[in-house]
């Protein structure tokens, strides 16, 4: 029932209009009663984007798993679940993407679902920075930036008609994400690095220097 209201509703939407389309056309043309269609759907906008809901769920249940994975790269992993959905039904993400473009409604809609995405990996990189004086700023910076480059990656793929390889663009945009933003060096903690050596020599004012440095070297040697 729900495959056929979204049939219904997009085969209206390309005959008719998206604003033209009433909730009753729907569910007389996919032969179904008006509470069915509210059982699935809250309003005409939502039955646009059938699958975010469950992508949101995934992808909050992915990030809430116990995972030492760096944070930056576990966020990107997450963004590639939404890529996922779209990349099983090409013909149907670039119907809507054409769709939502003509429609400012729909716009209005889908950046309020984007704005959903964000905050959760937000909530879930000021988890993982907690302790940081600047983990608010680093988490929502960063959950903009996983977002932004998800959305270049993805809506340069639909310009295309879904013909292009879109996981080798998503992974060069996500990967510039976690060049920019991932763990610097000098964060890693102490089992990331070798253990430095510190030598300390105890001399008396006026040894020869040739004698230091063999007390040092015999030092090293060890």
């Amino acid at each position: 029932m729900r495959d056929a209201l979204i049939s219904a509703a997009f085969e209206l939407f390309v005959e008719r209009g998206f604003e033209q389309t009433t909730i009753d056309d729907i569910v007389r043309l996919a032969g179904v009663g008006r509470r069915s269609f509210f059982r699935y759907f809250p309003s005409k906008e939502d039955v646009v984007f059938p699958d975010h809901e469950q992508c949101l769920a995934e992808m909050t249940a992915f990030l809430d798993e116990a995972s030492e994975e760096e944070p930056v790269k576990r966020a990107c992993d997450a963004a590639r679940l939404v890529l996922r959905v779209y990349a099983a039904d090409p013909s149907f993400s670039v119907r809507r993407y054409r769709l939502t473009k003509s429609v400012p409604g729909l716009r209005t809609h889908e950046l309020s679902v984007v704005r959903r995405y964000e905050r959760t990996l937000s909530e879930y990189l000021q988890r993982r920075f907690a302790g940081r004086p600047d983990r608010g700023l680093r988490a929502e910076t960063i959950a903009a930036s996983v977002v932004a480059a998800h959305n270049h990656a993805l809506r340069s793929w639909l310009r295309s008609g879904g013909r292009e390889d879109v996981t080798a663009r998503m992974d060069h945009a996500l990967g510039f994400v976690q060049e920019s933003w991932g763990r610097p060096r000098e964060e890693a903690g102490e089992g990331d690095r070798e253990p430095e050596d510190v030598v300390v020599v105890i001399t008396k004012r006026g040894t020869p220097m040739w004698r230091v440095v063999q007390e040092i070297e015999s030092c090293v040697e060890e």
